[in-house]
């Protein structure tokens, strides 16, 4: 392996890493916050418990996540200051605004709710665990601003001397049509991993009748949470599709692994023939669904791959626009098949808790549990689509991923940092695996009457400062 396919697996391992804490300190932050809304306008006791437990499990996601996201700004310059240059005046306004604005606004806040329990007013400190999970919004719409840029540069001008795009229009970077497309799709799968979080970890208890006042309302709020999510993100996955078909038709073909143009093109849900796609032996299709997914037209017509590589090599130069298929094929269809699963099980789980009923069966129990695994791969996948898919691009139609490695950085030294940083990581894996199943298996607290927990004695019952 040379440097440049070291340094893509560099940055994939530990994206794809981080990217397993994000939507769940999302999704979960306003989880937390609605049950300490409850808890503030009920006064129910099991909501306060709630708001404790889950509280506890979103705070070590967040400490995590924080600690694995340093790694990628400085990937830019490490293994990509090519990369770096060429974008660094667009990309420089939307982190910026992250750092100084979204991720303060979310770690001061948070910081005042960790301290702040008996020592706010109540609705002030519900108010910090509010503005702290706006502020992780923020922070996913002005990265994924910068990314969008990455798919569809716009507000900029070449620098030709200086070999970089410079920025002429924030509004539009901030405003990119992906953004605005990609936002509500990615906060909709936020929640839908939060809500499988919480139906796992409320299976996990009730299939041990374990405090069931407070996980069964658990396991039904994460059903519910996983179905809504689910239906946004479908509906927001559509639009996404076929914003995605205008900008850059050459990824949906590639999803398709559609080599000739069709009208109407159908989808197929599971194929069997050559790695690249290009000889079919079977496949179970869905006519004319490719040509709605992409054009909102059940007869629309989709360019095909060879087509499409003829145009891209007449634009852009001679060379292979086609990204790899295998991966870009088999992404898409993971990445919707496990969130589909998710919904299905979540629909089951509701299913056999009406009527105040707990759900019966063993298999339905380890269905349950392991659906925590399942919006995480579906969001996995869906990054891999999303970017290798637009190869052989970083900056589409204007920077070619290898032109973006450092010159500088010899093999050798890509070799070792892939090799310590995974290593790393995956030390942070099992020590994040650790905690959450501590926390998760203890259970939320019994006493949470508010002023008691200075004098209990088992430290779960503390505030929340432990985590810090």
């Amino acid at each position: 392996m040379d440097k440049l396919d070291l340094a893509r697996w560099q940055f994939a391992i530990t994206t794809v890493y981080h990217f397993i804490f994000v939507p769940i300190t999302i999704g979960l932050s306003a989880l937390v916050a609605g049950l300490q809304t409850a808890w503030v306008r009920t006064g129910k006791e099991q909501y306060l418990r709630a708001t404790k437990f889950w509280g506890k499990l979103f705070l070590i996601n967040f400490a995590m996540g924080v600690v694995t996201g340093i790694v990628q700004e400085f990937q830019f310059g490490m293994n990509w200051s090519a990369y770096s240059r060429f974008v660094g005046d667009i990309f420089g306004a939307p982190l910026a605004i992250e750092g100084l604005l979204a991720f303060f606004l979310e770690s001061t806040f948070l910081g005042l709710w960790i301290f702040g329990w008996d020592r706010l007013p109540k609705r002030v400190h519900l108010a910090t665990i509010w503005i702290a999970s706006i502020g992780t919004m923020l922070s996913a719409y002005f990265i994924l601003a910068a990314n969008s840029w990455m798919q569809h540069p716009v507000g900029y001008t070449m620098n030709a001397a200086r070999g970089r795009a410079e920025l002429t229009d924030i509004a539009a970077v901030l405003t990119n049509s992906t953004a605005l497309v990609t936002f509500p799709h990615t906060i909709a799968a936020c929640f839908l991993t939060a809500g499988a979080l919480l139906l796992a970890v409320s299976a996990w208890h009730l299939r041990r009748r374990n405090q069931i006042e407070v996980f069964r309302p658990g396991l039904k709020l994460g059903a519910w949470v996983i179905l809504i999510s689910g239906v946004a993100v479908l509906i927001t996955g559509d639009l996404q599709a076929r914003v995605m078909t205008e900008q850059q038709p050459m990824k949906m073909a590639a999803a398709e692994a559609l080599y000739d143009t069709s009208k109407p093109a159908s989808f197929s849900i599971f194929t069997i023939g050559s790695l690249d796609g290009r000889d079919e032996v079977y496949s179970v299709r869905i006519p004319s669904l490719l040509s709605f997914m992409a054009t909102a037209d059940p007869q629309g017509e989709v360019e095909g791959i060879n087509d499409l590589q003829q145009q891209y090599a007449a634009k852009y130069g001679s060379g292979d626009y086609v990204p790899y298929v295998p991966v870009t094929y088999w992404s898409f269809r993971l990445m919707i098949g496990f969130g589909v699963l998710a919904m299905a099980i979540a629909a089951l789980a509701l299913w056999s808790t009406r009527k105040g009923r707990l759900p019966g069966g063993r298999w339905l129990w380890i269905a349950a549990v392991s659906t925590v695994a399942m919006p995480l791969l579906a969001n996995s996948f869906g990054w891999i689509f999303t970017e290798v898919g637009r190869q052989p691009w970083t900056v589409f139609g204007m920077f070619k991923t290898a032109d973006s490695v450092s010159p500088s950085v010899a093999t050798s030294q890509a070799a070792f940092s892939v090799v310590l940083l995974t290593l790393l990581y995956g030390g942070l894996a099992v020590i994040e695996l650790m905690l959450m199943l501590r926390y998760a298996r203890a259970g939320a607290p019994e006493n949470v009457v508010p002023g008691e927990e200075d004098d209990a004695e088992d430290d779960s019952d503390r505030p929340l400062a432990f985590a810090y």
